[in-house]
């Protein structure tokens, strides 16, 4: 009698991968959540200003907003850095203009040579910056209260060695990035190139680089960082000495924008820096945010200005509408960390 043979099991071949629906595509190819917001703002402002002023789109006011706000670029890059620790620089915009004379001070007054002058400026801001990130890691002191008294003791020191006075007749050396060449029919000052230039290193560095990992993990949680091994007090120092190094370009850029070493120059750059860096979706808690977002905080600063200066509005509206955006932002910023 023969054996009765069951059938053998049915093996299903494998699957073809089924293919992602079309709405999870999409999503894969937005930008980050925090960046997303930012982008929609920024478009929407373009194409506000785009439908109030027909001189709006062209290729030599874009070029306009990208000099507007270079110097305010530079300085948001270092106050970025610092934010993402979970804390905040109200001394940049007065250690940018403490550099900005020294530097034309030791070119024009002292007859030092340009490149070792710009050196010299930078170093001040560096040494601001130290001063800051010191009195933050060892003292433990709040950042808020160590900036805002290294504010005032920089422009202090700014109006007394300056004795209030501009420094004019600088060296072409100091003012090159001022210059400008073309792009197609637009012209575009070197200074925009280089601010561009220094957003996509930094951006690299941070995502890229176990130091940039650093920073955002003591931003998170400094506690948690100091566990697993990560020096957090020299991440801080150096984040802030990084900064006062940004803050020592940003002068560089500033001389070059306006020919001269101003001493009254920078005082409201503190703010517009720190508009720009919570409008780009950087969380003022701390760990959270992208130097891109930065650019396009930066961007929406500079659009709404030209914009409404095209539309006639005068600058003290357009100082109010900054002062709700940034209200707005920091709001969301608020919520969204409750929410989390």
């Amino acid at each position: 009698m023969n054996a009765q043979l069951k059938p053998a099991p049915a093996h299903a071949s494998p699957a073809a991968p089924s293919a992602r629906p079309p709405l999870a595509r999409f999503k894969d190819l937005l930008p980050p959540a925090t960046l997303l917001g930012p982008l929609i703002a920024l478009l929407a402002s373009v194409i506000f200003f785009a439908t109030q002023s027909e001189r709006f789109l062209s290729g030599q006011n874009f070029s306009l907003i990208l000099q507007q706000v270079m110097v305010v670029g530079v300085i948001a890059l270092g106050q970025t850095l610092i934010i993402l620790t979970a804390g905040i620089d109200l001394s940049c915009g007065m250690a940018m203009a403490l550099a900005s004379v020294v530097m034309t001070k030791f070119g024009v007054d002292y007859g030092m040579h340009p490149y070792a002058a710009v050196l010299c400026g930078m170093a001040a801001c560096v040494l601001i910056g130290y001063v800051n990130g010191a009195l933050v890691t060892s003292i433990k002191l709040p950042p808020f209260i160590v900036t805002l008294g290294t504010m005032n003791i920089a422009f202090a020191v700014t109006q007394i060695y300056s004795q209030a006075q501009t420094v004019t007749d600088l060296p072409q050396a100091m003012t090159f990035f001022g210059n400008t060449f073309h792009l197609g029919q637009t012209s575009v000052t070197y200074g925009t190139a280089l601010m561009l230039g220094l957003y996509l290193l930094t951006w690299l560095v941070l995502r890229e680089t176990a130091p940039g990992r650093h920073l955002y993990a003591v931003g998170n949680n400094p506690e948690a960082a100091r566990l697993t091994g990560i020096a957090t007090g020299r991440v801080l120092l150096g984040v802030y000495m990084i900064a006062g190094l940004f803050y020592g370009i940003a002068a560089l850029l500033s001389v070059a924008r306006m020919g001269v070493g101003d001493p009254q120059g920078g005082q409201t750059d503190n703010l517009d820096s720190i508009t720009a860096v919570v409008l780009g979706g950087t969380s003022l808690f701390g760990g959270r945010g992208s130097i891109a977002g930065t650019l396009v905080g930066v961007l929406i600063v500079g659009v709404f200005r030209n914009g409404l200066t095209l539309m006639g509005v005068p600058s003290v509206y357009q100082i109010l509408v900054t002062g709700v955006l940034v209200i707005l932002a920091v709001a969301t910023d608020q919520l969204t960390h409750k929410k989390g």
